[in-house]
């Protein structure tokens, strides 16, 4: 009796000594976010018919914490003070700096959206280190086996070509031939790649990015959100190659003579490259499902902004436009100003190398952050007392079983 008792008052102080979880203190922050939420500008858009829209992952407070507090909200978050940004069709996009990592603003940044071919450029975040441009590779059967009807480069069968051609194939042309090539390349098979290219998302802090095709034609479960593309695009905007191809305004695919088939040429379908001053280049993408996804970046008076758009509709604006006039909000605001940040690569599997991809940890959530003035040493304390009253209980029980387990021995003799 008495080790139950003290069994629950050990219980007792454990429930009210501990702070609530991560999930139930995300929980009320998300909540809070979204009630204080502002409505993203929107352009008017006609009616179009597509397939039902797939439905999201639950959400995860911690991953839309992920670069700052002010980054989870499904609405529009700026600055205090700067204007507003366009209006827009996309469902959700982000400014950020490629060089300080600085986030703008943006609407719904991590609400979960359909890629596309913008998930083209995570292939090329993970592959691009991986291959030497100058080999020579030949293409294999099933590296053509795409949706009939979607983006090509042209790539033939014992085809033989060099690396640096397929990559422009795949970000010139969005070629998604060119996309199994790769991931088959660096890494075995294109099942493989796509593995390893989850695995790179998840290094990079892009924990909403599940990627299930290497080319980014859909497939069941497969998401991203604004925040994951610009962390993923400023990986591919620090590779000098990655700029030079991006770049690039056409070039030619090689002849076959084996085949007995000519070259042809192939010219960069993204036109802010064309059109828009101090482009860096970038991915376009569409599928019924997505709609139209953008990824772009430029440079003007020594500074780089990259702008990502999902699930936006080509009028009455189109894609890249929409991004030409994000773009050109960001670069009127104030180079000190920003409603969050990109995490670096590494930073969040440095901080919880344990945490599943579902339960990732951005920063400790209010709940469980130390308060403000509070020695640093207080949360482990708190951590090891309950430990420590965790094992008492665990003795108390036990020691309770064993009196009770002799208690019936005594009475088994007494009977017998």
């Amino acid at each position: 009796m008495r080790a139950r008792v003290l069994a629950a008052g050990v219980a007792a102080v454990l429930l009210t000594g501990v702070p609530a979880t991560p999930a139930a203190a995300g929980g009320a922050a998300r909540a809070g976010s979204a009630a204080a939420g502002v409505p993203c500008p929107k352009l008017p858009t006609p009616k179009v018919t597509r397939p039902p829209r797939p439905t999201p992952p639950p959400a995860v407070p911690e991953q839309q914490r992920v670069g700052g507090e002010a980054l989870a909200t499904p609405g529009l978050t700026v600055p205090p003070g700067t204007p507003a940004p366009p209006p827009v069709t996309a469902t959700s996009w982000l400014v950020a700096d490629l060089d300080t990592g600085a986030v703008l603003g943006g609407c719904g940044p991590h609400e979960y959206g359909t890629p596309a071919s913008v998930q083209k450029l995570l292939l090329a975040a993970t592959m691009l280190p991986k291959l030497n441009p100058k080999q020579v590779v030949t293409v294999t059967r099933p590296d053509l086996d795409i949706e009939p009807g979607s983006s090509a480069v042209g790539l033939l069968d014992r085809g033989r070509y060099p690396v640096e051609t397929v990559w422009l194939g795949l970000l010139l042309q969005s070629g998604n031939d060119a996309a199994n090539l790769l991931a088959r390349l660096g890494a075995g098979s294109a099942a493989a790649g796509v593995r390893e290219m989850n695995a790179e998302a998840r290094r990079l802090g892009a924990w909403q990015t599940h990627a299930v095709t290497p080319s980014g034609l859909d497939g069941p479960g497969q998401f991203t959100s604004a925040y994951d593309l610009a962390l993923i695009a400023r990986v591919c905007f620090a590779d000098p190659t990655f700029r030079r191809y991006a770049l690039t305004e056409r070039t030619q695919i090689p002849a076959q003579p084996a085949l007995r088939k000519p070259g042809f040429q192939i010219q960069n379908e993204n036109q802010l490259i064309y059109r828009y001053p101090g482009a860096l280049g970038g991915k376009t993408g569409f599928t019924d499902l997505a709609r139209h996804t953008y990824v772009g970046a430029a440079e003007r008076g020594g500074r780089r902004l990259v702008v990502t758009l999902l699930g936006a509709e080509a009028r009455p604006v189109r894609g890249w436009e929409q991004g030409a006039r994000l773009l050109d909000w960001g670069f009127a605001l104030p180079r000190d100003a920003s409603v969050g940040r990109l995490v670096e690569p590494g930073e969040l599997t440095a901080a919880s190398p344990s945490a599943p991809p579902s339960t990732p940890v951005a920063a400790a959530p209010a709940a469980s952050r130390p308060t403000p003035g509070a020695p640093q040493w207080l949360g482990g304390a708190v951590i090891g007392g309950a430990a420590g009253l965790v094992g008492l209980l665990a003795v108390l029980l036990a020691v309770g079983r064993r009196r009770r387990s002799r208690r019936r021995v005594r009475r088994r003799v007494a009977w017998d």
